[in-house]
């Protein structure tokens, strides 16, 4: 199955269906040299999005991507890259945790210094600053891509009042308003994605580029009997709990009835499933192999084995709607 590309919610720009992203991966365990070879797989599979935030690895992983960018030597037309703000690198009262105008604005060209960027594709609003008037943000993100900085921006982890309020203040004063939010959707955490926001897909067009198609890696089923040496749970400590967890992993394990069935691996089940969702514009993988690329890419061939059959005997594992 071909790469499918589907409209950035309402805006005109389009972006690959399965994307890529640095999350946890890239300084930890992914140098410039891997780099370059996964983004090339990626490409090769008809990925155009890749997926980066300041704060990931401090700063390091926008270095690492440009880098890798630099070296692929690929047309600017031919891909879209993000950052998302707000954690800040930076020790300092106006540096850290903050979307106030003094650090989305000085934030920026560090940013698109390590990508060795003339602008970012999006940019992100990483999570709410309630300290800061929404107004004071919005006229920020519009004043980024007047001066060409990004082209569109968003939200991450918003709730739907906070991304409508945003909305609002940027359609009243004729600014550029949001486009797409960054929520985290798996079959573990549908609530957001499928109650909350429900409405603001047709009311403002919304767009969505999902994170954690997998659940931190739960939904690999490599959890099943602990956690393995060199996973994500041993990288990032707090995880382990959640990833060892008994009654979610009885639910990985039926799951995997399903995926046995179809002829596909559970990630690829999990991932086409994300993907199957109308909502989203595109779902964000990570790899810290190249192997673990191919078979993310995989889901491709899953998403038409969907039938609604399929979905109502997933949805009687992982409720509709609701955070297992």
């Amino acid at each position: 199955m071909d790469m499918e590309y589907r409209r950035l919610g309402r805006s005109g720009l389009k972006v690959s269906l399965l994307s890529f992203g640095s999350w946890v991966t890239f300084k930890n365990q992914v140098d410039v040299d891997t780099a370059v070879e996964q983004l090339t797989v990626a490409r090769e599979y008809g990925v155009n999005f890749f997926d980066n935030a300041e704060a990931y690895a401090g700063g390091e992983s926008e270095r690492i991507m440009g880098e890798a960018l630099q070296k692929l030597g690929w047309d600017r037309g031919d891909f879209v890259v993000s950052s998302k703000f707000f954690w800040g690198i930076k020790d300092g009262v106006n540096t850290k945790n903050t979307l106030n105008r003094k650090y989305l604005l000085e934030a920026i060209q560090p940013s698109l210094d390590r990508f060795q960027l003339d602008h970012l594709d999006l940019i992100f609003c990483h999570r709410p600053d309630p300290e800061t008037p929404i107004e004071e943000t919005v006229r920020a993100m519009d004043y980024l891509i007047e001066h060409g900085k990004a082209l569109y921006w968003g939200t991450s982890e918003w709730s739907a009042d906070e991304i409508r309020a945003a909305w609002d203040v940027a359609d009243r004063h004729g600014w550029h308003k949001p486009v797409m939010e960054q929520p985290e959707y798996n079959l573990f955490n549908r609530r957001k994605v499928e109650k909350e926001y429900a409405r603001l897909y047709e009311d403002i067009g919304l767009g969505l580029t999902t994170w954690s198609p997998l659940a931190s890696g739960l939904l690999t089923g490599k959890y099943l009997d602990g956690v393995p040496e060199g996973s994500r749970a041993t990288v990032l400590e707090w995880l382990s709990d959640r990833l060892t967890d008994e009654q979610a992993n009885a639910k990985v394990a039926e799951l995997k009835d399903v995926a046995d069935e179809l002829d596909c691996t559970l990630a690829q089940l999990s991932i086409a499933w994300c993907a199957s969702n109308e909502n989203v514009s595109t779902v964000i993988t990570g790899a810290s192999r190249v192997e673990q690329i191919h078979d993310n890419m995989g889901a491709l061939e899953v998403i038409p084995k969907l039938t609604p059959e399929v979905h109502e005997r997933i949805d009687a594992i992982f409720p509709r709607g609701k955070r297992s």
